[in-house]
């Protein structure tokens, strides 16, 4: 894996993480939220043999990338081409898991570039008022309602604590998994990367996922969904108990061609392990 980091435009810096050959097919790794540019890394071995090179990014606010308080969801798409551009990679399949599944759409809506998108356990647009009702928790519905950028921080940083240590603690902000998610949490290989990561997840503390809860909230009006023209599937979990099923079944209606792949036994975590097989399949 090669970590590194770029200088954006702005003179923003942009932190990535390499998993692979420059002869294999690139795909951008759109993570989710809390998330970082290591997302991947659980995937390395397999996605090596399939021909598949990953590349993780992370978001303003997360891990080596700097931040950028009021940022929208398509003000990361020029991120993601300056990682592309910086590595190589002219044309890409693009992977958005939860928060990042609107991400991948909006590189898709914006660039010829992406030949494929696979949509994994992702939110929908939030303009859709029955979705937004399914949000409305902790964590979510009540960032999307504060009054001020620094209110949501407080929020953010009650639920998760300024590191993540709250994340996964007893009664913490991921709870009521299904069997398919227990199992990982019980796997110890599983949950020491997920602990390992917590450090760029929060390495600005919460500004990350705050700032991405203040750009999903309004939903997608910052790109044009009906432009994206590559293959697309919606890949979720029936089981998902944290981004509810039905928030895909609304995403593959408003995605041009769109597949919809739900997997009645998954959640919200066990679902990733389908995503390489979901990337294979719209390259053949």
């Amino acid at each position: 894996m090669v970590d590194g980091q770029i200088r954006v435009a702005d003179g923003r810096q942009v932190g990535y993480a390499d998993y692979g050959a420059r002869g294999d097919t690139p795909v951008l790794w759109c993570h989710g939220g809390p998330g970082s540019r290591l997302e991947p890394a659980a995937f390395e071995a397999d996605a090596r043999a399939q021909g598949l090179r990953l590349i993780g990014i992370d978001r303003p606010g997360y891990g080596k990338s700097s931040v950028q308080p009021g940022r929208k969801i398509a003000d990361w798409v020029s991120d993601g081409l300056a990682v592309a551009d910086s590595l190589g990679a002219e044309r890409f399949v693009a992977v958005g898991v939860s928060t990042g599944g609107a991400y991948s759409l909006a590189l898709a809506a914006a660039s010829p570039r992406v030949i494929g998108v696979v949509a994994c356990c992702a939110l929908t647009d939030m303009r859709w008022p029955e979705g937004r009702r399914m949000m409305d928790k902790p964590g979510t519905g009540d960032i999307w309602a504060a009054a001020s950028r620094e209110t949501a921080l407080g929020l953010a940083t009650e639920i998760f604590g300024a590191d993540g240590s709250k994340m996964l603690a007893p009664g913490g902000a991921i709870q009521e998994l299904p069997p398919a998610d227990l199992k990982l949490l019980a796997d110890p290989q599983w949950l020491a990367g997920m602990v390992g990561g917590l450090r760029e997840m929060f390495a600005n503390g919460v500004q990350g996922y705050v700032d991405d809860r203040r750009a999903d909230g309004p939903g997608w009006g910052s790109f044009e969904v009906s432009k994206v023209r590559c293959p697309v599937t919606v890949l979720h979990g029936g089981s998902d108990t944290i981004v509810p099923v039905a928030q895909a079944r609304h995403t593959a209606e408003i995605v041009p061609g769109a597949k919809l792949d739900i997997r009645d036994e998954l959640g919200h975590f066990s679902i990733a392990y389908e995503v390489l097989g979901a990337v294979t399949r719209l390259l053949r």
